[in-house]
C-alpha cells in the first residue's frame, strides 16, 4: 500500500518570490497548474508579467551593488550557503519528489527506475559540486614585456536571467543557478508555466539557508510576457536558457536588440544512436532504451535516431521491442511504495500529448512500420503508448524533427562511413551514442560525430563534473563541469608599472 500524500495542494505556495519575500503578481492574474496523470487542476499560480520582472531585476541588481552583503561575501561564505541549501533540499526531498511528480507527471523512481528521486540525487550533487568551486575561482599572474605587474581577475557578470524548461524543473534550475551563485552572480529565475510548483518551495529553502535578499528571485509565468521581458531587460547581464531551438533564436535576438547581454543556450536535439554489428546486443538495447524512453522521451538529448547495422538489425529490433513491451506505465501515485517500479508516466500536458500523437500518425502515414505501441494509453491522463517504428528512412518527419516523446525510430545502415555521414546530417548536435565492443572503432566514430556529448556503450550519464552542451543549433556554451564556470564570469586584466630594476 502506498503511503499517504505529503502534498496538500491547498497549502502550496503560489506567489512570486522577489527580494526574499513572497509577493502577489501586480496584475492579479493566475494560471492553472495541472496534474498530467489526472488532467485535474492542482492549484492556481500567480502569473508574472513585465512589471513583476522589473521588480525582480531591481532586487537582483541591488543585491549585486558594491558593498552589499552578497557582493562583499568571499567564496568560502558562498560555498557554505550553497551547502546549507543542499542540506535543506535533502531534508525536504520526499516532499519535493512527490510535488515534482505531481506537477510534471514523471514517476518517483523506485527499484532502479528513473524518476523525481533521481533528479533530487543529481541536484544535490550539482549544488555541492559547484559549492566546492566557489572558493577556488582565480585569475593568473602573467609575465609581460617591461617592468610591469600584470594579472587577471575572474569577476561575476551581475544580475542574470535564468529561464528553465518543464521536463526537469528543479534539475535544470540547478544546472544554471549552481554555477551562477558559485561565481557570485545574482539571478532572476523564470520557471515554465507547465511546472512552477517545486521552484516555489525551493524559494523557501533559499531564504532559510540565509541567502541575502535579492540574490535569488523566482517568477512563474509565460514566455511571451515574463520571459521576453527578462531577456530584453537592460539591467540583465546574461541569460541562461534551456529549451527549444526556436525559442533560443528569439532569446538571442532579444539579447542583441537590448544590451548585447551574454547568453548560454542548451537547446534541442535529434541525437543519433549508432549500434555497430559488433555491439553486445543486450548492452546496446539497454543503452538505446534509456536513451529514448527516459523521462517519457522528454529529453533534449534523447537518442531519437537509432541507426542499427544491417548484420544485427533483426536481432536488435526483436530484443528492443520486447524490452519496450515490458515498460510499466502509470501515475506517480502508483510508484510511491518500495515494491512498485513505474517506468513511464504521462506526457507533461495536453499540448505535448497531442504533439506526440501527431508525430506517431505522421510516421504511419509516411510508411514506417509500427512494431509496438502507436497510440494513446487509456482515456484519462496524458499517457502515450511507448512506440517503436522500424523501416524508418532519413527523410521521414519522425527521423528529422524533435518529437519529445516515447517514440523510437530505428533505421538501418551498412557501413561505418555511411552512418557517420547520416548521423551528422542534421542541424542539431547535442548528444550521440555509440555501441561497439571495438574500442578503437567506437572512439573513432565518437571523434567524427558533431555533437557536444558522445556516450559509448551507455547513454544519459550526467555527472556534475562533465560538461554538457551542443554543437550547431543545439546551443551555445556549457552547463555542468568546470567549463560552465566561464559562462558566468568575465575576465579583467590589471596592469601596473613597478619601481626599481626588472627582476
Amino acid at each position: 500500500m502506498a503511503p499517504p500524500s505529503l502534498v496538500d495542494p491547498s497549502k502550496l505556495e503560489t506567489r512570486l518570490f522577489i527580494n526574499n519575500e513572497f509577493v502577489s503578481a501586480k496584475s492579479g492574474k493566475t494560471f492553472p497548474s495541472v496534474n498530467p496523470a489526472t488532467e485535474e487542476v492542482i492549484c492556481f499560480v500567480e502569473e508574472a508579467d513585465k512589471t513583476d520582472v522589473d521588480e525582480a531585476v531591481a532586487a537582483a541588481v541591488n543585491a549585486f551593488e558594491l558593498g552589499s552583503p552578497w557582493r562583499s561575501m568571499d567564496g568560502t561564505a558562498r560555498r557554505d550557503l550553497m551547502l546549507k541549501f543542499a542540506e535543506l533540499v535533502e531534508r525536504d526531498r520526499d516532499f519535493l519528489e512527490e510535488l515534482e511528480s505531481m506537477d510534471n507527471g514523471k514517476p518517483i523512481g523506485r527499484l532502479g527506475m528513473y524518476g523525481s528521486s533521481v533528479d533530487i540525487d543529481l541536484l544535490l550533487k550539482y549544488y555541492r559540486y559547484f559549492a566546492g568551486w566557489a572558493d577556488k575561482i582565480s585569475g593568473q599572474t602573467i609575465p609581460v614585456e617591461g617592468n610591469i605587474f600584470c594579472y587577471t581577475r575572474k569577476e561575476p557578470l551581475g544580475a542574470c536571467g535564468v529561464i528553465v524548461p518543464w521536463n526537469y524543473p528543479l534539475l535544470m534550475i540547478a544546472w544554471s543557478v549552481a554555477p551562477a551563485l558559485a561565481t557570485g552572480n545574482t539571478v532572476v529565475i523564470k520557471t515554465s508555466e507547465k511546472t512552477p510548483l517545486t521552484a516555489l518551495h525551493m524559494a523557501k529553502l533559499v531564504k532559510e539557508a540565509g541567502f541575502p535578499p535579492g540574490v535569488v528571485n523566482i517568477l512563474s509565468g509565460y514566455g511571451p510576457t515574463a520571459g521576453e521581458a527578462l531577456t530584453r531587460h537592460p539591467d540583465i547581464e546574461k541569460v541562461g536558457f534551456t529549451g527549444s531551438t526556436l525559442t533560443g533564436h528569439k532569446i538571442m535576438q532579444s539579447a542583441a536588440e537590448s544590451n548585447m547581454k551574454k547568453v548560454t543556450l542548451e537547446l534541442g536535439g535529434k541525437s543519433p544512436m549508432i549500434i555497430f554489428d559488433d555491439a553486445d546486443v543486450e548492452t546496446a538495447v539497454s543503452a538505446a532504451h534509456v536513451g529514448l524512453f527516459l523521462n517519457q522521451g522528454q529529453c533534449c538529448c534523447a537518442g531519437s535516431r537509432l541507426f542499427v547495422q544491417e548484420g544485427i538489425y533483426d536481432k536488435f529490433v526483436k530484443a528492443a521491442v520486447e524490452k519496450v513491451k515490458s515498460i510499466k506505465i502509470g501515475a506517480y501515485t502508483e510508484d510511491k511504495s518500495q515494491d512498485e517500479g513505474i517506468e513511464q508516466g504521462p506526457q507533461v500536458d495536453s499540448l505535448q500529448f497531442n504533439k506526440v500523437l501527431s508525430y506517431i500518425e505522421k510516421g504511419k502515414e509516411q510508411g514506417a512500420t509500427v512494431a509496438c505501441g502507436g497510440g494513446r494509453l487509456g482515456d484519462k491522463g496524458y499517457f502515450v503508448q511507448p512506440t517503436v517504428f522500424t523501416d524508418v528512412e532519413d527523410d521521414m518527419v519522425i527521423a528529422k524533427e524533435e518529437i519529445f516523446g516515447p517514440v523510437m525510430s530505428i533505421l538501418k545502415f551498412k557501413t561505418d562511413e555511411e552512418v557517420i555521414e547520416r548521423a551528422n546530417r542534421t542541424m542539431y548536435g547535442l548528444g550521440a551514442g555509440i555501441c561497439s565492443t571495438n574500442g578503437a572503432r567506437a572512439i573513432s566514430a565518437a571523434h567524427q560525430i558533431r555533437a557536444g556529448t558522445v556516450w559509448i556503450n551507455m547513454y544519459d550519464n550526467f555527472d556534475a563534473a562533465a560538461p554538457f552542451g551542443g554543437y550547431k543549433r543545439s546551443g551555445i556554451g556549457r552547463t555542468k563541469g568546470e567549463d560552465s564556470l566561464e559562462c558566468w564570469l568575465q575576465t579583467k586584466c590589471v596592469m601596473m608599472p613597478l619601481q626599481g630594476p626588472s627582476c
